[in-house]
């Protein structure tokens, strides 16, 4: 008996895509030494004539009264994933390792199950003892939650297949395997299939699928960069452990949209939602803030948050001075100080400058220009800036304030809080009258610093 020549081909870890032979950078995510080795088959199998019996429809006639969803009552993570959760739906929440996916996952699978909805809830990487002391910690009664502790694609096959489930989660998918291949869990080919096979029984058995995939930085572990392309919904969990915030911000969304983000706190008994973000931000907000804090607004997605930019400037005592960026890039930095140098008048050479963005927040938003640019004026004159204040707008290199996005949002939320002042680019408070808050336009740094700062 012959044997059967065994085919291989290569796969980029991070994004999934196949090369016929080994090189050192994949040519589509253009990451290095990515690519591993794994087998292939080639289907020999003659074309039928199945397509004559695809059912054709009229896009009137098409029913979608099966398409109502279920809600989970955290409004933060409704939010993100459209408004409600479709049956038949694929979605992937990605993010670190303990970043806190899976405690999110159990506090949802709580309230669907609270709802009467049956969950089930797939692990591979811990015990149902595990996650029965963990939805303890979180409150979680799971009256309708079904656990199992399975490594295998057949497994999970069988139990979906024996019972009616509304919601089913996978934690996580790098860690589910399929005898049908050779190759160990988590590499390419693995999650390839296991993803396909679990979104097919999602689509004909019209349950809501939810799966964790781990990101990786060494980039072994194929992650949900493979995935993306086959769920309905991509969500990312993001944060910091040495912080207690956690936002949910979705990349892909085939229900929803895609320029909403969900922000959660992180405490003893579990993830706790904020409704405000500002207040988070804001916490140690007081009614007089020191020199070289100022509060500006930042939109995530379509979601402005207040939030405290802080700025110290002394006397270097060394030889280099020092440039610490918390928040924001080193680069841009060092581009804020060649203008408030150049256009605004004040040297820098000879000053330590330490910037910051209260709160741990990392951000690149062009709108955050002016209150840096302000808070070290603050801090270099010894001045304090009025805690009532908004300060906003993006500044050029000829040091003009350019126009930015979302003003209105921004103008509400700075209400909402208490504000009485928003000082913003001339071109876009120009075209706003609102008597509940005073509004000053700027066309310049220099205008902004002198109104500002006196």
């Amino acid at each position: 008996m012959l044997n059967k020549k065994v085919k291989t081909a290569y796969f980029c870890s991070q994004c999934g895509a196949e090369h016929p032979r080994w090189q050192g950078q994949c040519r589509e995510c253009k990451q290095w030494n990515t690519l591993v080795e794994e087998k292939t088959e080639l289907s020999h199998r003659k074309v039928t004539g199945r397509g004559l019996s695809v059912e054709k429809y009229a896009l009137p006639d098409v029913n979608i009264e099966s398409m109502q969803g279920y809600h989970s009552g955290i409004s933060e993570f409704d939010r993100v994933l459209g408004g409600q959760l479709l049956p038949g739906s694929a979605i992937l929440i990605g993010g670190e390792p303990g970043i806190g996916k899976s405690t999110l996952l159990l506090q949802v699978a709580g309230t669907y199950s609270d709802q009467g909805l049956k969950v089930a809830y797939i692990t591979a990487e811990e015990s149902p003892a595990q996650i029965k002391k963990r939805a303890k910690r979180l409150g979680v009664a799971g009256e309708n939650i079904t656990v199992v502790n399975t490594t295998s694609l057949e497994d999970i096959t069988y139990v979906i297949s024996e019972e009616s489930f509304g919601v089913v989660l996978i934690d996580s998918i790098q860690t589910v395997a399929s005898t049908a291949l050779d190759s160990p869990p988590g590499t390419v080919g693995q999650v390839r299939e296991i993803a396909h096979q679990l979104i097919l029984q999602s689509r004909s058995k019209g349950f809501a699928l939810f799966l964790i995939g781990h990101v990786t930085k060494d980039g072994i572990v194929a992650g949900p960069k493979l995935l993306e392309h086959m769920v309905d919904t991509v969500i990312y969990f993001e944060g910091d452990n040495s912080h207690l915030y956690r936002i949910l911000r979705a990349t892909k969304n085939r229900f929803g949209s895609v320029s909403e983000i969900g922000l959660f706190e992180m405490l003893s008994e579990g993830l706790v939602e904020v409704a405000n973000p500002s207040s988070l931000f804001l916490s140690d907000h007081n009614d007089e803030l020191r020199t070289g804090s100022v509060v500006t607004s930042v939109c995530q997605g379509q979601r402005p948050i207040l939030v405290e930019i802080q700025a110290l400037v002394s006397t270097s005592g060394y030889g280099n001075p020092q440039r610490v960026a918390g928040g924001i890039d080193n680069k841009r930095l060092a581009l804020l100080l060649a203008i408030l140098e150049k256009r605004g008048g004040f040297p820098m050479e000879a000053n330590d400058v330490f910037v910051s963005v209260a709160g741990g927040l990392r951000l690149s938003e062009p709108a955050l220009d002016l209150p840096f640019l302000v808070a070290l004026v603050s801090s270099v004159l010894n001045r304090s800036v009025d805690a009532k204040t908004l300060v906003v707008g993006e500044v050029g290199l000829s040091g003009e304030v350019r126009g930015i996005t979302m003003i209105d949002r921004r103008i509400v939320e700075a209400r909402k809080m208490g504000l009485q002042t928003v000082i913003g680019p001339k071109t876009n408070l120009s075209k706003i009258d609102d008597t509940d808050i005073k509004i000053v336009g700027v066309g310049t740094l220099q205008e902004a610093l002198d109104i500002i700062l006196g």
